[in-house]
Order: structure tokens, then C-alpha cells, then sequence
């Protein structure tokens, strides 16, 4: 399988991270992971690296052209298909993977929205744990370390983000709907939003849907 072009869409806790996993894994496409695009880059160095990291150690927001360059890096390295998790959050952001897709010759085959009730995004988001040195993810109770406090993957320490706190979650999730209700207009008059229940389902349950939306999509 392979060449499908997707944009997952979802608010802070949905699940899109660990089903983009599995789309890349069943689809064989690159995960195109905003967080991890913006380490990368910093890691390399390069201008746009600088940029980002300047921000990034300042706490603020990587602004808008920073984001998109080390996107279009990205894109353009691609093969035929990729999974993008957390960009576009913006219609401005939508234009602008618009025109880089058509530099590229190809289009945006899908976007899958996820959605959930708030109390579940809350729930996820309050026991959820990251690993300070290489960022797994994990859950007290649904992803829990084989160690606790202990990442599996590295060894290293996990914590609980600042933002992943009850009064913190409730202000994302806020500013997250705010941000994209416009964004999920856009993608539905252009014929290709799918959305997708993540409120109670199992990873897999949802993934089953997603293979099945996705078929016509995918070549054996």
C-alpha cells in the first residue's frame, strides 16, 4: 500500500498521534508530526532550525512561516503519500499546504476529523505522562510505563506537562475550537473531511473505519 496524502484533524487528546502511527505503519507513508518536524529541524541546525528553536526556547509559539518552511522541506523529501498530525490548525495553514501540494503535482487526498466529548479529552489529557528525552507518550491508566515514571522506549523520565493540567486542558481545547472551526468549513466544501468518532472506541475499532474509508485510496 502507499500514495495516499491525509491531514488528521483533532483536539488536544483525540488520539491522532497513535492512529497516525498506525496509518503510517499500515500505509507505509512518512508521519509528518509537527512536534517532531520542529525538533528535527533544530537538531540540523540551518536557518529555519534557528528560527524554530529561538521561539521554542523563548516558550512562545513557532509563528506561522517557520512552521510552513520546514513543512515544505518536508512535503517535498516525501515520496508519493505522508500522514500529516497537527498541521494545518489554521485555514491560513491550509492555504499554505494548498500551494505547496501544487508545487509538488499532487493533492490532498483526505482529511479525517476526530472528535470526542470534552470530558474524555480531559480524562486522557490529565493522566497522560511524556518522556523528557526522546517525547513518547503515555497514560496512568491507558499507556502506562512498564516502570512507573520511567520511559520504556529510552529510560528516560516522564512528568506531567504543565499543560496537561484540568484548568490548562480546558483553555486548549477552548482556543483548539476557536482556532479551527473555520478550518473544518474549508476541507468540508472541498468534498474531503471525513470525521471520525474517537470518543469511547479502541484504537483499533477506530482503525478499522479508517482502513475502510481510506480503500479507494490505497493500492495492494
Amino acid at each position: 500500500m502507499g500514495g495516499v496524502r491525509l491531514a488528521l484533524l483533532g483536539a488536544p487528546g483525540v488520539g491522532k498521534g497513535t492512529l497516525a502511527k498506525m496509518i503510517k505503519s499500515e500505509c507505509n507513508v512518512p508521519h509528518l508530526s509537527t512536534g517532531d518536524m520542529l525538533r528535527e529541524a533544530v537538531s540540523k541546525g540551518g536557518k529555519l532550525g534557528k528560527d524554530a528553536s529561538e521561539y521554542m526556547n523563548a516558550g512562545k509559539l513557532v509563528p506561522d512561516n517557520v512552521v510552513i518552511g520546514i513543512l515544505r522541506e518536508k512535503v517535498m523529501e516525501c515520496g508519493e503519500g505522508f500522514v500529516l498530525d497537527g498541521f494545518p490548525r489554521t485555514e491560513r495553514q491550509a492555504e499554505a499546504l494548498e500551494g505547496i501540494l501544487a508545487d509538488k503535482g499532487v493533492p490532498l487526498d483526505m482529511v479525517l476529523n476526530f472528535e470526542a466529548p470534552v470530558e474524555v479529552l480531559i480524562g486522557r489529557l490529565s493522566g497522560r505522562r511524556q518522556c523528557r528525552d526522546c517525547g513518547a507518550i503515555y497514560h496512568v491508566k491507558n499507556i502506562p510505563p512498564k516502570k512507573s515514571g520511567v520511559c520504556d522506549a529510552c529510560g528516560g523520565e516522564l512528568y506531567r506537562r504543565k499543560d496537561d493540567r484540568d484548568e490548562a486542558i480546558k483553555v486548549r481545547l477552548k482556543a483548539y475550537e476557536e482556532e479551527t472551526a473555520g478550518l473544518i468549513d474549508y476541507y468540508r466544501d472541498k468534498g474531503i473531511l471525513e470525521s471520525i468518532d474517537a470518543g469511547q472506541q479502541d484504537p483499533d475499532v477506530m482503525f478499522k473505519r479508517i482502513a475502510a474509508i481510506l480503500k479507494p485510496y490505497l493500492v495492494n
